[in-house]
């Protein structure tokens, strides 16, 4: 069996709140899905349709083609349908492969072990079929093969992308507390913003959310940033349809965009990061960064656009009584300098979004790990319209 020509269950997987998203650029690039469910997508297609997934997808975390869906009770069970896979056709036996998991099954105490159980078919498998094995262990730049087992239904995967797809690849210098490249563009992809008008991003850390904008704004897909997959460490891999579809993404980059993007931050160590992070994405020209407070952020004037702030959410007591300040100054600036605007704020800590004095038009739900998030939509009338209730 050619997994590259070969269709079944694909499942493409996010962040918990992600698939809304993720369903759309689904569909965009002209797939059908099947099913969403709270973290992914489902959706029928082959390897090569994995190569097309991996390299255009924002929102998304793996990419996993569906092997063999089987009922087991224990890892006896597990092990003995693994090892009646063909994996001789699948992973070369000079390559190198990693198991990654998700169980939940009262047999099995820790995932280590199903992993364990796992290497230890597709290594019998060789040695029984080609008298050796390819080499194994827990890094994920080649084969990845992942095993779903909930209960008694176990399915077996092989995950197309390896590292995950979440981090786009050119930030090389995190800075404090940065939002996962994933996250900020399902943020963009939930504003109402036409990609064309002014964004202006204070408060900027490590310039995450504006370059994402900027990626956005000219079809610059995360592939650009990548040249590494799973998929790439297959038996009967072809290169030609990855450099295919790489010279097609590659084409659809909006090259003489005009859009405007401003992104400030009060921290000379974030603006010299953001700077470094933007050139590696290829869009530092596109984004004018200032030095200053967020209050004194440039917002032109007689003009429509985005203004985001991902502000602190404060860990301990001392640090939300001073950001409530903080919050109550963002509040202000939206309602006295950013009329006709939209003004988002994106926050993991609800009581003090409660400290903004603007009335949201939307609050979009998110999390950042474990962390229930907002985003807050305002419209900033430019006329009288009253902002508060």
């Amino acid at each position: 069996m050619n997994l590259f020509s070969t269709s079944n269950r694909i499942i493409v997987t996010c962040s918990n709140r992600l698939s809304i998203y993720l369903q759309q650029e689904i569909a965009t690039l002209g797939f059908t899905p099947v099913r969403v469910f709270k973290t992914g997508v489902e959706l029928l297609g082959d390897i090569n349709d994995c190569i097309k997934l991996n390299i255009h997808l924002r929102c998304a975390s793996q990419v996993l083609y569906s092997l063999k869906e089987f009922r087991a009770y224990n890892a006896n069970d597990l092990y003995n349908e693994l090892i009646k896979i063909e994996w001789e056709n699948i992973i070369p036996s000079q390559e190198y492969f990693s198991i990654s998991s998700n169980v939940t099954n009262e047999t099995i105490t820790n995932n280590l072990f199903a992993n364990v159980k796992v290497k230890d078919a597709i290594a019998d498998r060789f040695r029984n079929k080609t008298g050796e094995r390819p080499d194994s262990g827990p890094e994920l730049n080649a084969v990845v093969v992942h095993l779903y087992w909930k209960e008694d239904l176990a399915e077996i995967f092989i995950d197309t992308s390896g590292e995950t797809l979440s981090k786009h690849g050119y930030r090389k210098i995190p800075g404090k507390a940065p939002m996962l490249e994933s996250l900020a563009a399902a943020n963009l992809l939930a504003l109402k913003w036409d990609k064309k008008s002014v964004f202006i991003n204070p408060m900027c850390g490590s310039g995450t959310i504006a370059i994402e904008a900027a990626l956005l704004a000219t079809n610059r897909k995360p592939g650009l940033y990548r040249n590494n997959y799973s998929f790439m460490h297959l038996c009967e891999y072809d290169e030609q349809v990855y450099e295919k579809l790489y010279k097609e993404m590659e084409s659809q980059v909006i090259t003489d965009s005009n859009i405007r993007i401003i992104a400030s931050d009060l921290s000379e160590d974030a603006v010299q990061i953001s700077k470094v992070n933007a050139g590696i994405a290829g869009v530092e020209d596109m984004i004018s960064f200032e030095l200053c407070d967020f209050a004194s952020t440039t917002v032109p004037e007689n003009t429509e656009g985005v203004i985001f702030f991902n502000p602190e959410y404060g860990d301990r007591l001392g640090d939300e009584i001073e950001l409530q300040e903080t919050y109550a100054r963002m509040g202000d600036f939206l309602k006295q300098k950013c009329k006709g605007y939209w003004g988002y704020i994106f926050t993991g800590n609800l009581e003090l979004a409660k400290k903004i004095g603007l009335k949201p038009k939307r609050r979009i739900e998110f999390y950042t790990g474990k962390i229930d998030c907002r985003l807050f939509e305002y419209e900033l009338y430019a006329g009288s319209r009253k902002l508060v209730d």
